[in-house]
């Protein structure tokens, strides 16, 4: 029999970090004298690696300068954190809800467009690291929505596609679980709206912790729109 597993996406999911990701992309910006996106547009490109997300932000620059705007948003997230400014609280629920999991037998990954350093520190900082056996971050994989990290993650943990699900806000994180053939559940208190998940493929959209701890108890049902890449 395989292991249950829960695998959570991290910004807009576990911990709300817009503050902490709006600043420093501002900042990456002005720093190379660019006026900067507006709120609502930077966090429509949370969770992708950043490269891409900088690909969708300034459409008409070359990949080179992609890169080189990437390293000056992690220089500035980096100096927020010399600033003691960073802030990613955890949302409601999530911190007794990774607990309860743990104790019924779940095993829990995260697979999310932080760096490996980023999601260490985030994970550590609210006492919840230990409950996690697999971790998966843009530092080594292709950027969702291709399944590469879903795929190590089940991997790792000895788990099938009938025995995993993905739970994330984005429908980045949709469309990963359905091409890796896992439940898709979204959370309606992240960076796109519960309609865009659904419209997305979510089997369903939690809208707060205890519903969600509902959605991931439910049976798996084969999904007809799963996908291989």
């Amino acid at each position: 029999m395989s292991n249950r597993l829960a695998v959570f996406d991290c910004d807009g999911t576990l911990v709300d970090s817009q503050h902490s990701i709006c600043t420093a992309m501002v900042r990456a910006f002005e720093g190379e004298k660019l006026a900067a996106p507006d709120r609502a547009t930077i966090l429509s490109v949370v969770g992708l690696s950043l490269p891409l997300a900088m690909a969708r932000l300034l459409p008409d620059a070359e990949a080179d300068y992609h890169d080189h705007l990437s390293e000056s948003y992690k220089l500035a997230f980096q100096q927020l954190r010399r600033e003691n400014a960073v802030s990613e609280p955890l949302y409601p629920g999530i911190a007794e809800l990774i607990r309860e999991l743990d104790a019924d037998g779940w095993l829990l990954g995260v697979a999310t467009g932080k760096s490996d350093r980023g999601l260490q520190l985030c994970l550590t900082h609210h006492g919840i690291h230990a409950h996690f056996v697999t971790l998966q971050t843009a530092d080594r994989h292709p950027s969702k929505p291709h399944p590469s990290m879903l795929l190590t993650a089940m991997a790792e943990a000895g788990a099938t596609p009938e025995s995993t699900v993905m739970i994330g806000d984005t429908s980045f994180d949709i469309d990963m679980a359905l091409s890796a053939g896992t439940r898709a559940l979204g959370v309606g208190w992240g960076y796109h709206t519960p309609q865009d998940l659904m419209d997305a493929g979510a089997h369903s959209v939690a809208m707060d912790s205890a519903e969600l701890r509902g959605h991931i108890h439910a049976p798996h049902v084969p999904s007809s729109d799963s996908r291989s890449r």
